[in-house]
């Protein structure tokens, strides 16, 4: 455990901005979807030696989630499944939620079946604020008849109003190596075309994903980038960010934030140092590293300039995930800045500093985000 102290106590205690989240379950599940869902690399099935409650995220969630439930820490599997399968989805959420002590969340509303940016805020008792999937917004284009460059820019600019950024899972979709430069009008209009030939359904054509990546800069918002860990759809030595060089270098002022990183945060680091317009989280790592969530983080600050470094859940689906990474990333960022100021490296003022600006202060500058950043007693 961190040493009691004024930096595990502000730590524990500041409202943080989850500047990367999804929506949690808005129904019951039973327990083979649960444990699926703590699996972020299988979409299927899990076999008996898959075993979710046996790995670190399991384990964490036995551990940090089990008093929320009025469990003991690090109660039985089977004891913590029993007592969640007692309450309604929505009593399930509404403790872990509140429990996270998130002021704000900035929600990706690409994935289905959970709750929107309105449900979530109103399940929270904080405020919720969404990023448009610029894939999401290519699907509905292609279904328009037309120019699919208009019928793209119209709908970006009608959904862009009230969103605080965009994102796009690039990554999912063939990764970033190879040509991510902006492709010309007939090539946009050819590929529309074809797509619309086969149905329209998932986007696949490079054409149209590098099309929506720079309509996305242009906007100017914050542009989400999923990069490394995720599940088997991704070809994870395509995320690399390294592969973003290029793209990097010709993405002007817009901010461009790098999510995930794992096992690439080393590089994402060297990446927010070398361009300006570069941000970094180590979210959805955190969650499944578990206990060895602060070695990570500890990477998470080596390279990268401290006012470039945010907070991030990637919570999706159990609404144990959005308070679980919210605790691991408190105690793991707690006891990495103790052992800064113990060694003298840091001082203590800097330490706090730097807690303040990572939970919240780099998500409220870089999103625009504006209101009282204190919480109430019952979202603490």
């Amino acid at each position: 455990m961190v040493p009691p102290g004024p930096i595990a106590e502000h730590v524990a205690t500041m409202p943080l901005i989850d500047h990367h989240v999804h929506g949690c379950w808005i129904d019951s599940v039973d327990r083979t979807r649960f444990e699926n869902a703590l699996n972020e690399a299988n979409t299927e099935p899990l076999s008996a030696d898959d075993a979710p409650f046996d790995t670190q995220i399991g384990f964490a969630l036995r551990r940090w989630c089990a008093p929320i439930l009025g469990l003991p820490v690090h109660a039985p599997a089977d004891v913590y499944w029993a007592r969640r399968a007692e309450s309604a989805e929505f009593d399930v959420a509404h403790r872990f939620l509140r429990a996270a002590g998130v002021s704000d969340w900035v929600v990706d509303t690409g994935l289905p079946g959970v709750a929107d940016v309105d449900l979530l805020a109103r399940w929270s008792g904080s405020a919720a604020h969404e990023v448009l999937r610029l894939e999401s917004i290519a699907e509905d284009a292609v279904t328009r008849g037309g120019s699919y460059a208009d019928a793209f820019d119209e709908i970006l600019a009608e959904r862009a109003r009230d969103a605080v950024g965009t994102k796009s899972i690039i990554a999912y979709r063939g990764g970033f190596d190879g040509d991510l430069t902006d492709p010309a009008p007939a090539q946009v209009e050819d590929a529309a075309r074809r797509w619309r030939e086969v149905g329209g359904t998932r986007l696949t054509d490079r054409t149209l994903l590098r099309f929506g990546l720079h309509r996305g800069l242009r906007l100017g918002k914050p542009l989400q980038l999923h990069v490394g860990l995720g599940d088997r759809d991704a070809d994870l030595h395509r995320t690399n960010p390294l592969l973003l060089l290029d793209f990097l270098r010709t993405s002007g002022t817009t901010p461009v934030m790098l999510l995930h990183c794992y096992p690439f945060e080393r590089e994402a680091g060297y990446l927010a140092q070398a361009f300006s317009n570069v941000y970094v989280d180590v979210g959805l790592a955190v969650n499944h590293l578990g206990a060895r969530a602060p070695e990570l983080i500890a990477r998470s600050l080596e390279l990268a300039p401290f006012r470039k470094v945010l907070y991030s859940s990637d919570a999706y689906g159990p609404a144990e995930l959005h308070y679980l990474g919210a605790q691991l990333w408190r105690h793991g960022l707690a006891k990495v800045l103790q052992r800064f100021v113990d060694s003298d490296a840091w001082a203590l003022d800097d330490a706090l500093r730097v807690a303040e600006l990572i939970g919240s202060g780099n998500a409220r500058r870089v999103y625009g985000l504006t209101g009282d950043v204190r919480l109430t007693a019952s979202a603490r």
